[in-house]
């Protein structure tokens, strides 16, 4: 006879407990998985700040760098695309066999931009190939969240899924210091006009060898006991987006918008604005790239650790509370980053970052477990991607285009500093929508109680 199946607190679907070998493998796959995606998504937003301008939209004149932004916006528009096809089918055949399509995905089209011919080499098509590569990033990078933070957080025991959540969550300030530590180390192995030659081709090379790693180490992971499950019982949600927004249209919005008001301060660094703005030759502060590269990878550090003791505290005050001290230190952060970053000293540039990075972690870390309590599981899936690559159109797709058109129109960061102050309150507001349902149970059994709408006033979904 078997034994009851108890899924709650990361139990198997054939009721045994989950060995910690088991869940540190998940973590750990989780991390470098995630890790290896986004240094691949953010070497291009770095590459775009320092060089992609003066190579690829060189013809552009004064309007290069803002077009260069454009691109890093482009991909977003891509990520919804992803976000669908991933769920769907994350939903229908497992989160296991998702994550390991947009590892390679992305892996490919990395390598190929660092293998790119630039403009002066074969004219408009190197743009155009550019955009496209870029496209196939932002696809990968839609489905990629999702499927990673439901791994993680669906084999987590109940009172630890805000730390559990937070290994997948690290891998984006993980994959901004290695992006911008490759590209700082660069700066060194090829100065002055080697780095715009071949030394810039490098880091998008390496990929090659992340991807390898992080393919090993997922194909060592098991599905997600939830997936497994529904599986087992041979429970087939049929269209599964068609469902979600049948159901929790509404809840799909708010959500986004909470990811938006972390997104968009978020991509001031991860979207390669700061680090093309502090080192424009013709702009008020004409840094050097390796130290501004080297502050960006510091603040990379403490963007890591914030992001990681969130989750953990979010398992202690519930995600809604965590959040919202994290809107109120994200505030600060937006209020204190440019005065200091104008000051033209790196010392008090990584300050400025730094303190911005605390309250981006305080509103990132808990985002995988707060989004994973949201949704019914036999739509999880989607739930969750969908309303990542929506809050990622609405935040930071185009932050960085914003950033640059505001300064080139008011002549003063100060409004680049309003628009983020504005974001995060957006973030804030739709984080006051929701209930906070922290602990509640995921698995199959427990449909009825998640499809009980989150959202602050309202009963059924």
């Amino acid at each position: 006879m078997s034994t009851p199946s108890v899924r709650a607190g990361g139990f198997t679907p054939t009721g045994t407990i989950a060995s910690h070998t088991d869940r540190r493998r998940v973590v750990f796959a989780t991390v470098v998985g995630t890790t290896v995606e986004w240094y691949d998504f953010f070497i291009y937003a770095t590459a775009v700040g320092l060089v992609f301008g003066e190579l690829f939209f060189a013809p552009l004149g004064a309007n290069s760098a803002l077009v260069a932004f454009a691109t890093v916006g482009i991909s977003f528009l891509f990520r919804p695309l992803g976000a669908f096809l991933a769920g769907h089918l994350g939903d229908k055949y497992g989160r296991k066999p998702v994550l390991m399509w947009t590892l390679i995905m992305m892996g490919v089209a990395t390598a190929l931009i660092g293998v790119l011919p630039t403009y002066d080499a074969i004219g408009i098509a190197a743009p155009v190939l550019l955009v496209l590569l870029r496209i196939v990033q932002g696809i990968s990078a839609g489905g990629e969240w999702g499927g990673a933070v439901l791994m993680a957080v669906e084999h987590a025991p109940r009172p630890r899924r805000g730390a559990f959540g937070a290994s997948p969550q690290i891998g984006v300030p993980l994959g901004l210091l290695l992006a911008s530590g490759v590209m700082a180390l660069m700066t060194l192995l090829a100065p002055g006009d080697q780095f715009l030659t071949w030394g810039w081709r490098i880091p998008f090379l390496l990929s090659v060898v992340l991807i390898l790693v992080g393919y090993y180490v997922r194909r060592r992971v098991e599905e997600s006991p939830v997936f497994a499950e529904l599986a087992e019982r041979k429970e087939e949600t049929k269209m599964p987006i068609v469902q979600l927004f049948r159901r929790h249209a509404l809840l799909v919005i708010i959500a986004a918008l909470v990811f938006a008001g972390n997104n968009a301060v978020g991509y001031m660094t991860t979207g390669g604005y700061i680090q093309g703005y502090a080192t424009n030759p013709e702009g008020p502060l004409a840094l050097e790239r390796g130290p501004v590269l080297w502050a960006v990878t510091g603040s990379a550090v403490t963007w890591l650790l914030s992001t990681l003791a969130a989750g953990f505290i979010s398992d202690r005050i519930g995600r809604r509370t965590t959040y919202i001290i994290g809107w109120i230190l994200q505030l600060v952060g937006v209020f204190t980053l440019f005065p200091l970053v104008n000051t033209g000293d790196i010392g008090l540039l990584f300050l400025g970052l730094a303190i911005l990075t605390i309250g981006l972690g305080f509103t990132y870390g808990p985002q995988a477990a707060l989004y994973a309590e949201l949704f019914p599981a036999s739509i999880r899936f989607s739930g969750v991607s969908i309303s990542y690559a929506i809050g990622a159109i609405l935040g930071g797709a185009f932050a960085p285009t914003i950033a640059t058109a505001l300064v080139q129109a008011t002549g003063t960061t100060m409004s680049v500093t309003w628009y983020l102050a504005g974001m995060t309150v957006l973030g804030l507001i739709a984080t006051l929508l929701l209930r906070d349902r922290s602990g509640i149970p995921l698995g199959p059994d427990h449909e009825a109680e998640q499809s009980v709408s989150p959202i602050r006033g309202m009963a059924k979904a």
